[in-house]
């Protein structure tokens, strides 16, 4: 009996162990506005996805405002990502799509700590994909936000509408609903998931008043977008834009007509539209024509994601200037003081990408020729021995000229409106690169660093603990900045706040060790900033 007895309990005690751990991965409902979700807690992090934060963009809502969410009865699945937007390339066939995309894709993804109350007002981060506003996703490992919940912050990722489905404009587009803004439906994407964050972040222990925005490549150059779009402001009170530019030319925005025609972009986004429509044999440019456009599969939208026709016509315009949404550059409103006052942090890689990007020179001598009375600056700057291979001086023109610089006259701006501003240079490259990449960290290396997903960065090499310990730190900075508006803490080395006198910043060394001292760049970005009125010469991207 006795013996029977042990049994019993020993069974139990299985069932009770197994039950535990089986509790480690559970459900996690939370009510929204638009009905209830369930994600996952596992450990430590609850994560929910694929919430739809707008109803589907398809259909007569092509090219339309996103619109609101449809609610739903029930219970909703959130334990997987939605869809990506629609996009072509690394991998799709000419006429499809790239798998696991759709043009029914706003969706949003959320990673917060297990057990968090709805009254624990967590600092929110709300992160914009890159991918040159055709690519690219809110979700994937590199991208996932454990470590910031881990920290105490709810991570937010979500997907936009991209290439022509994100920025297309049309005359028969222009005077349909001419109450609605036009052109770049990417950032309108962007506007409604903040909102879906002020109206629902709080159901998930998230602070609405306390939202910080950040974003790498296009994405920070979305970042700087809204920061000059009115619509905007008050949806976020911090931001921190990874590579993003911010001087008018690279993904900034082009004039929706022909009397906006801008230099840089001679040809308005409206006769973009309409090379796009003849290229599929639509002729003509009122409501009919843009009923055919709509009537396209999203295979012919995306169209393999060509920019040009085989004539050589720009069938994409990018971001566009619609007057209404989008009134004025990222470096126009600076220069006004006109941007959203909030704190910020601002940066760039060491050897962001190399010839050809952004000036077409073959030669030392003929890329300096194109600096006019600045040629000797220029020499003296760029390659005081007049010894460097001409691979190095123009990979470091194009990183300053399309993101050192800006970033700099971004953190001048802030300054300027008496907002503390962080600039940093991420310079570290793996022992096992730095024969390939030589002149030094190339565009993207931070964010692995920055999300701490060391192992699902491109490339990746066996994780070293200096390299753990860079990512704790990368990722303590945003996390902190994101909580009081400060990146500095305890245990990391001093980030300087940037002020025109010294132009201190955070030099994140080849070896990886985060230094705060004065802009080794200076003397570049000096000639660099003053060449910006020949820009037309030094700049041949964006002006087809």
């Amino acid at each position: 009996m006795r013996r029977l007895t042990i049994g019993f309990t020993l069974f139990i005690l299985a069932i009770t162990l197994n039950a535990r751990s089986a509790d480690q991965v559970s459900d996690a409902l939370v009510h929204i506005e638009s009905g209830t979700v369930r994600g996952t807690t596992d450990g430590e992090v609850s994560v929910f996805k694929g919430i739809p934060y707008a109803a589907p963009p398809v259909g007569e809502y092509r090219w339309r405002p996103p619109q609101p969410v449809i609610p739903w009865k029930g219970v909703r699945d959130a334990t997987e990502f939605g869809p990506n937007c629609a996009q072509g390339g690394w991998g799709a066939a000419p006429g499809t799509i790239q798998e696991g995309s759709s043009e029914d894709c706003l969706y949003l993804n959320l990673w917060l700590s297990a057990n968090t109350k709805p009254d624990a007002k967590l600092p929110v981060m709300v992160w914009i994909h890159g991918g040159g506003f055709t690519g690219g996703s809110g979700a994937g490992p590199a991208t996932s936000g454990e470590q910031f919940a881990k920290q105490g912050v709810i991570l937010m990722t979500f997907n936009y509408r991209l290439g022509r489905l994100g920025h297309f404009a049309f005359p028969a587009l222009s005077e349909e609903n001419p109450e609605e803004p036009k052109g770049s439906y990417a950032f309108m994407d962007m506007i409604a998931a903040l909102t879906w964050v002020q109206e629902n972040i709080a159901a998930f222990g998230g602070d609405p008043g306390n939202v910080t925005i950040l974003g790498q490549s296009a994405g920070g150059v979305a970042v700087h977008s809204l920061l000059a779009i009115p619509d905007a402001h008050g949806l976020f009170q911090k931001a921190i834009s990874e590579s993003g530019g911010s001087r008018d030319g690279v993904l900034t925005g082009r004039p929706i007509r022909e009397e906006n025609a801008d230099p840089l972009y001679p040809v308005p986004a409206e006769t973009i539209g309409i090379n796009f429509a003849r290229k599929h044999g639509i002729e003509g440019t009122d409501a009919a024509a843009l009923a055919k456009l709509r009537a396209l599969s999203v295979e012919e939208i995306v169209d393999g994601g060509q920019e040009t026709d085989s004539s050589g016509l720009r069938i994409y315009s990018g971001p566009i200037l619609d007057g209404k949404l989008v009134v004025e550059t990222a470096e126009s409103a600076y220069k006004a003081g006109r941007q959203a006052c909030v704190p910020l942090i601002i940066g760039s890689n060491s050897a962001e990408i190399g010839g050809g990007f952004v000036n077409a020179s073959s030669s030392k001598e003929e890329l300096f020729s194109l600096f006019g009375e600045l040629e000797d600056e220029a020499k003296a700057a760029f390659d005081p021995e007049g010894n460097k291979e001409f691979a190095e001086v123009i990979t470091k023109f194009n990183t300053d000229w399309v993101w050192g610089e800006p970033a700099r006259m971004t953190a001048r701006a802030f300054v300027a409106q008496g907002e503390p501003a962080y600039v940093y240079q991420f310079g570290y490259v793996p022992p096992a690169m730095r024969e390939r990449a030589r002149y030094g960290a190339g565009h993207g290396s931070e964010v692995s660093f920055v999300f701490g997903t060391l192992n699902a960065r491109w490339g990746a090499t066996e994780v070293t603990p200096e390299e753990e310990k860079l990512a704790q730190e990368m990722n303590s900075y945003w996390t902190n900045f994101a909580k009081t508006g400060s990146p500095n803490g305890e245990g990391l080395p001093v980030w300087p706040l940037y002020n025109t006198e010294k132009e201190e910043i955070l030099d994140i060394e080849l070896d990886g060790n985060p230094v705060g001292k004065s802009d080794p760049r200076k003397a570049r970005l000096d000639v660099v900033e003053k060449a910006f009125e020949f820009r037309t010469q030094l700049q041949t991207r964006g002006g087809v």
